[in-house]
């Protein structure tokens, strides 16, 4: 691996394959994923010090949010390894729920996240990857080989501040807030991308993308201001602790060796107050980041917004989050907010043990560029530009998870396409990260996108706990699989088998069960095995232990996995028929470059989205906004007499 390196001296004329623009967490997972191809791969990043920042919240995971985290890693991929590392407490959101819709989370040390992010980017763990300090100004286009398949140019390199070019053929752009960023406090604004660090300004990669065709919009996000730990009187509150059980978001991790219970930090709880919402209505007029022509995210909105969208409440829930271990600063989750500075300690200081609360710093609103993603493919490869391909909030997202869940994608089929490699593709049944993808692709993003367990309709079976299951055997065929994690993923999977087997052995009828205690539905002579009382209330690792010995031989891990699939047998057995319909429609291709002028008998409207969007398979078109069934047979029929010409032709 080459060193790091702050320095603009002249370098050797190298022919790097493929660049990644942005070290954030889209950056970071793309960096790695590229170089897990093989192909050398070039991270470039403003300031080496700020690769793996965590900008906003100092936690990883949640509802949705933790199955992406599960899924790069299952991909092989760094942060599900490194908030292992940097986990200051561990919460499994939604327990008392089914395991479909249970959310890993934890709270984060910021600064253990950076160094141990950093030290798997820079010490070594990818020989060939390079990560270096510059900026990138614009991109390097050619037009005449990509004018062939009818798209309007392929990247030919990357052009730095300095004037330098150098020279790949595929790019990942992961920009963030930084593209054409713009921060706002009350009336006041300027550009930045994040507090005190420079955007990439408008003229630059943002005027490079609009003149490829690429339509831009504007999206906005916030942070709410940090406190002062020794300010706050948290008496009264009350507390959050982590889990008792033990879990981590790594496959390859083992939970027995991560932070015990007991040295986990807490969290607390308070509320505004009909004060606090007083304040923010009475100055409202002196911020500039309120305006309906931007749209903010829906499900982290600001104070600002809440009060404006919710008037008939009178409080909203206030988390008070550290930032680490050692860490004097608190994260007051729920008050993002864009007022001047002096108003923002007013209105902080309404809220019970805040009352003598000290900013560290204010918090501030951001605006920034992003494309539609309906301009991308399933790979996160744009249709328009050869090579260009796009990850993280320049697509519409928001969060940490879901920008790292695409920086995995677009930097794996980057080093795959730079490799002349086919791409992988995730669907929507073999992952969030396949639902987020195909949303945005098909629906594009008009305010920023956030993933939810309600977005798939698959949710029984793509679960936090089954993603190796599901996705590493795709990332070993494309490659991107260590054999460290092969030969564990092996082990794991002989081991579920091993425990089913067990399970499914020695059934009994309801009155042999009950003489062992266990009371069955009394239905005459019909008989059960261990693994059909899986789906009774109460079933548990220690209660089977007890009455299959063998089972003592299993990870509790494993064990509790084959339990949950034993749950939701009936429930994947049903959905089982819907994933077969939905993959007959998938593999029902679509020419990309169908000319849809010709498609008779559908609307201008219907005409005009699938020019947009361009989608590659019946299903995608079936998912399109706007479409209507009488269309969607149109559009076939069109689809199969197109296809039948075009192999007469090649016959002939």
């Amino acid at each position: 691996m080459l060193p790091p390196s702050q320095d603009n001296h002249p370098r050797p004329k190298i022919m790097t394959v493929m660049c990644v623009i942005g070290g954030g967490h889209a950056g970071c997972e793309a960096a790695a994923g590229a170089a897990r191809t093989g192909a050398r791969t070039l991270l470039l990043t403003q300031k080496l010090e700020t690769v793996g920042e965590m900008s906003c919240n100092p936690s990883f995971g949640g509802v949705g949010k933790g199955t992406l985290v599960r899924e790069i890693d299952a991909l092989d991929g760094v942060c599900g390894k490194v908030a292992d590392k940097a986990a200051c407490q561990f919460h499994m959101l939604n327990r008392s729920k089914g395991p479909a819709v249970w959310g890993p989370r934890a709270q984060i040390d910021r600064t253990l996240y950076k160094r141990h992010m950093q030290e798997t980017l820079f010490a070594g763990n990818y020989k060939n990857l390079d990560v270096r300090a510059a900026s990138v100004f614009d991109l390097v286009f050619e037009h005449e080989a990509a004018s062939a398949g009818g798209q309007w140019g392929s990247i030919s390199g990357v052009k730095l501040d300095t004037g330098e070019i150098i020279p790949c053929s595929s790019v990942v752009i992961c920009t963030g807030t930084f593209l054409s960023g713009e921060i706002h406090i009350g009336l006041k604004s300027f550009p930045a991308g994040r507090q005190n660090e420079a955007p990439s300004p408008p003229e630059g990669l943002s005027s490079s993308l609009s003149r490829a065709g690429f339509k831009l919009g504007r999206l906005k996000t916030g942070t709410p201001p940090r406190l002062v730990k020794d300010s706050i009187n948290f008496e009264g509150m009350e507390v959050q602790r982590g889990d008792e059980e033990r879990w981590s978001f790594s496959f390859m991790g083992e939970p027995e060796a991560l932070i015990s219970p007991d040295k986990q930090v807490v969290c607390w709880k308070t509320f505004t107050t009909p004060d606090t919402h007083k304040v923010v209505r009475d100055n409202l007029h002196q911020s500039i980041h309120i305006r309906e022509t931007v749209k903010g995210p829906r499900y982290c909105p600001s104070i600002e917004a809440k009060i404006l969208r919710f008037p008939q409440k009178d409080n909203h829930i206030v988390w008070l989050e550290p930032e680490g271990f050692d860490s004097d600063l608190i994260y007051p989750n729920g008050i993002s907010c864009h007022l001047p500075e002096e108003i923002q300690l007013e209105m902080i200081r309404t809220i019970p043990g805040l009352e003598h609360a000290e900013m560290a710093r204010c918090g501030y609103g951001v605006e920034y560029d992003h494309i539609d993603a309906r301009e991308l493919g399933p790979s996160l490869e744009t249709k328009r530009i050869k090579g260009l391909f796009l990850a993280g909030q320049i697509n519409g997202t928001t969060g940490y998870e879901e920008a790292a869940a695409q920086g995995a994608l677009a930097g794996i089929n980057a080093g795959l396409s730079s490799l002349s490699k086919p791409p992988l593709i995730i669907s929507r049944a073999d992952g969030y990260i396949g639902v987020m993808v195909d949303d945005l692709i098909v629906k594009g993003a008009e305010e920023p996108y956030r993933m939810f367990t309600s977005r798939s309709e698959y949710r029984m079976s793509v679960r936090s706990d089954n993603a190796d299951l599901r996705l590493t055997e795709k990332g070993r065929i494309a490659g991107v699989v260590s054999d460290e994690r092969w030969t564990k993923f092996q082990e794991v999977r002989e081991e579920l088998a091993k425990a089913e087997s067990i399970l499914k052995a020695d059934p009994k009828s309801p009155h042999e069960w009950e003489r062992l205690g266990v009371i069955v539905q009394r239905d005459g002579a019909r008989r059960r095995s261990p693994y059909d009382l899986l789906r009774l209330p109460g079933t548990n690792t220690a209660m089977l232990v007890g009455l299959l010995p063998k089972l003592s031989q299993i990870s509790s891990r494993s064990l509790q996995r084959v339990i949950i699939d034993g749950q939701y047998r009936d429930h994947l057995r049903r959905q089982s028929d819907d994933l077969r319909a939905f993959m007959a429609d998938e593999t029902l291709s679509l020419d990309p470059n169908l000319d849809y002028d010709l498609v008779p008998n559908i609307s201008a409207e219907v005409r005009d989205r699938l020019k947009m969007v361009r989608p590659v398979s019946l299903g995608a078109a079936k998912r399109m906004e706007g479409m209507t069934p009488a269309s969607l047979v149109q559009l076939l029929r069109h689809a199969g007499r197109t296809q039948s010409l075009e192999r007469e032709s090649s016959i002939i």
